[in-house]
């Protein structure tokens, strides 16, 4: 099968209703993982009857569906595991991911059809690598994400065409190598190799030296101690020009254990980033910057922080360079609502990761969790005769201001007028009832599955 054309947004599903979802939003595909043997245990994921119908429903809209096989087995699970694929190649799904080489080989032989995915934990970080797992069967490969885009280019044009890279652009960043850690194993009894972390590189530690007991190391920032581990988020929507020039075939985004509202918002935003950079690249023409190694990247024309927004210091790391322009040094810019919507879900503080030598990746050295602006108020139901009927998440009152994210478009803002009815149609104050059904007037038509969304009253910090 011939690369891609169009680069393609995979999202994350941790059960059947994030993977539809994600397809509903606009995924090119989506990656979840089964019952055993995926990299995250904390999400319900899918049997082998829900991926079979994930898959149809993908299949049905265009959309593709990959399942995660990457753990590290241990002995007793090989042969367990090797069954598990070969069911896999009977469903229907379209590729898996794996790590270990054996589990390559075995799923080359039990499930023929299916592709090959090489796991970012294989730590994939130089072409050599990429070519022999080509050779041994492998259709796509997860880049390492200490990768630069010097990296990630150099890896493209060293690789054969029908090579797929995947590369991460969105989401959570383990503090280890490729996220090869054994810091949960060790302090906990889980295992990250086998999708059972308990991020231990989340808490707070404080550093002493063995005979000083009291005297705090410089690392750490407070006497109360330092998150010494804790990786912002990645947040590369400003950016999909340079990745998609670097030659990624696939835009990944991560989050399994996420909601299916994250879901939605992430891969609406990426979908829409790339088709709005593919119609400016075909307006303006070639573009060229550090993936071809110029050394005269010019500071971001947005004037925004690399991950961050207007006026925030929390959300503030360096900026980075903005390296997508063409000859006549014209710049791709997002529309100002897609730049924001990264921060409509919950979130750390954003980094550009590894993406960019100029600016290494960054941590929180002073506090976990997630930020949480927004909250979903609703789950769209219908429209009808100038009404939007949902179902309530969160409460709703006359004269909130609400936004309705629905695919492939801005977000429609609405004030909610004095006007709220139940399901029977009858006048209520407010919608304040979790799983009722409410109506409300609304001007245009909304799809059903948009989610209905207003600023929260104090921005909040949680684990999640």
């Amino acid at each position: 099968m011939p690369r891609r054309r169009r680069p393609e947004v995979l999202a994350p599903a941790g059960n059947l209703t994030a993977l539809k979802t994600a397809v509903d939003f606009g995924a090119d595909a989506v990656y979840c993982s089964g019952k055993m043997f995926g990299m995250r245990s904390a999400p319900r994921n899918l049997t082998l009857e829900e991926l079979e119908e994930g898959a149809r429903y993908a299949h049905a809209r265009g959309a593709r569906v990959y399942v995660t096989c990457n753990i590290l087995p241990t002995n007793p699970e090989v042969e367990g595991m090797t069954e598990y694929i070969g069911r896999l190649g009977e469903i229907g799904v379209d590729a898996i991911i794996v790590t270990d080489i054996g589990v390559m080989m075995a799923a080359c032989k039990v499930a023929p059809n299916l592709e090959i995915h090489i796991s970012t934990q294989a730590g994939v970080t130089n072409y050599l690598a990429a070519n022999t797992l080509y050779e041994l069967g492998a259709r796509r490969v997860v880049l390492a994400r200490e990768l630069s885009l010097r990296d990630v280019a150099q890896i493209r044009r060293n690789t054969p065409d029908d090579l797929d890279i995947e590369t991460f652009v969105h989401g959570s960043m383990c503090m280890a190598f490729s996220g090869r850690c054994l810091i949960s194993n060790f302090m906990t009894g889980r295992s990250g190799n086998h999708g059972e972390c308990a991020q231990p590189c989340r808490w707070r530690y404080s550093v002493v030296e063995e005979k000083r007991p009291g005297q705090y190391f410089p690392v750490e920032q407070t006497k109360d101690g330092a998150y010494i581990f804790n990786s912002q988020d990645m947040n590369m929507l400003d950016h999909v020009g340079d990745v998609i020039e670097a030659g990624a075939s696939s835009l990944k985004i991560e989050g399994r254990a996420k909601s299916a509202y994250y879901v939605a918002a992430m891969t609406n935003a990426y979908k829409t980033a790339v088709s709005e950079y593919l119609a400016w690249r075909e307006e303006h023409g070639p573009v060229t910057g550090e993936w071809n190694g110029a050394d005269d990247a010019v500071t971001g024309g947005s004037g925004v922080p690399a991950g961050g927004r207007s006026g925030d210091a929390n959300d503030a790391p360096a900026v980075v360079p903005e390296v997508s322009r063409t000859a006549d040094g014209e710049e791709f810019r997002l529309p100002h609502w897609l730049h924001d919507e990264p921060f409509k879900v919950s979130h750390r503080d954003y980094c550009t990761g590894f993406w960019y030598r100029q600016v290494p990746a960054a941590q929180n050295v002073d506090r976990g969790g997630y930020y949480r602006d927004w909250i979903v108020v609703g789950d769209v139901r219908g429209w009808s005769d100038g009404r939007v009927s949902f179902v309530g998440r969160n409460k709703i009152v006359p004269g909130q201001h609400i936004e309705i994210l629905q695919p492939g478009r801005e977000p429609l803002e609405l004030e909610v007028a004095d006007d709220i009815r139940d399901d029977q149609g009858v006048p209520v104050a407010e919608a304040n009832h979790p799983t009722r059904v409410f109506s409300l007037p609304c001007p245009e038509p909304i799809v059903p599955g948009a989610a209905m969304r207003t600023r929260a009253l104090k921005r909040t910090l949680k684990a999640e």
